[in-house]
């Protein structure tokens, strides 16, 4: 009976799944991403120290360390607060500082020479067969940057540039035996070695734009969270919001499903990337397939802190007293890099609107618009 007694007093249910040190490591995770879901932790949770367990698992984990959510409380009619002094006056449009000397066609677009010849052996053919080009290769890409940024027509182009017919024709070669985005892997990478970035990036963000389609035709769909029917382009940068991948779909497709085709662009490209920023679009299981197709990378979905799905972890050991979360607009950590880009791309009219029939003609859009202002950079 002793022996049994014994026994039974050793039996005191089953051992716990997370210690002492696994509670550690869930708060600092909390701390670090205080804006995950429960699935992003207890993924994170078995990144960092092998376990595996279900979210139930790690939910009463934290709630017996005093990590809870605390979610904004907010009305639709609730505006951010303005911080900091009084704003300075708006100012729109250009200044003479940001305008550009005309160039030898009487375009300020046209490249100046030291933007060509960071890249005139990319166009440039030298020897071969057939007979020589009729016109300078720098005339046929100066065209294109004007096709670009004005969104002119081809059979509109003016006449100081080579016919049109010929610069149609040199861009379609251009942009299928993937020139332009050659273009832009050069100047990307001599734009990080200038400001001191290793050449290869290891952290991107990954996002999608809509944009509506004119009647040329071709690829089209209709985007209901944003209401536009249209194309969309998926594009991941790094985090100086430079181009590492870029695709383009109709604009039904949701950013889930376009998610794996362009990373794996990406991650081809930069193969060191460990870290993936995204939105709220890419969450749950698409996070899960990135991670599994890449297993290098994980993946931080970024959120606003004032969202009322997964709110904020608070940990009661804390010394400060909970904060309550902004509303309205606030700028997201590395969301924003991307954001800009768009805002980059916008400024080529072209890009405003698809007015291309073919599929690959928007992507070379893109290759160029960011070709040409990283060559900008590079040669003030």
């Amino acid at each position: 009976m002793g022996n049994d007694g014994t026994k039974r007093g050793r039996r005191r249910g089953r051992k716990p799944a997370l210690d002492v040190l696994h509670i550690d490591t869930l708060r600092a995770i909390t701390r670090e991403q205080p804006r995950s879901s429960l699935e992003e932790v207890t993924r994170e949770l078995h990144r960092r120290t092998g376990t595996r367990v279900c979210t139930v698992t790690v939910r009463k984990a934290l709630r017996q360390a005093g990590i809870n959510r605390l979610k904004a409380q907010r009305k639709p009619a609730d505006r951010a607060p303005v911080q900091g002094a009084a704003p300075a006056p708006l100012r729109f449009g250009y200044t003479q500082a940001h305008r550009r000397a005309d160039g030898p066609g009487g375009m300020n677009t046209d490249l100046t020479d030291a933007e060509w010849a960071l890249v005139a052996d990319l166009f440039e053919r030298e020897g071969g067969r057939g007979a020589p080009p009729r016109h300078p290769r720098k005339q046929m890409v100066d065209a294109c940057c004007y096709v670009v940024r004005t969104g002119c027509a081809w059979r509109l182009l003016p006449k100081s540039f080579p016919p049109w017919r010929g610069v149609y024709k040199a861009f379609s070669r251009w942009a299928a035996a993937g020139t332009f985005e050659a273009m832009h892997d050069r100047l990307r990478a001599q734009w990080r070695a200038r400001v001191g970035r290793n050449p290869e990036p290891s952290a991107a963000i990954i996002d999608a734009q809509s944009t509506r389609s004119t009647a040329q035709g071709g690829m089209s769909g209709f985007d209901v969270g944003k209401k536009v029917k249209g194309r969309k382009r998926h594009v991941v940068v790094d985090t100086l919001g430079l181009l590492l991948a870029v695709t383009v779909t109709a604009a039904s497709v949701q950013d889930r499903d376009a998610a794996a085709e362009v990373v794996a662009h990406a991650v081809t490209k930069a193969p060191g990337l460990a870290k993936l920023y995204t939105d709220a679009a890419y969450a749950g299981r698409c996070a899960r397939a990135i991670e599994a197709a890449h297993p290098n990378m994980s993946v931080e979905v970024v959120r606003h802190p004032g969202n009322r799905s997964t709110g904020a972890w608070w940990d009661a050991q804390q010394p400060l007293w909970p904060q309550i979360p902004a509303s309205g607009f606030v700028v997201q950590g590395k969301r924003w890099v991307v954001e800009r880009t768009h805002a980059w791309n916008e400024r080529a009219r072209r890009l405003i609107a698809h007015h291309d029939r073919s599929p690959w003609a928007p992507v070379a859009w893109v290759w160029l618009v960011e070709a040409r202002m990283l060559a900008t950079r590079l040669a003030a």
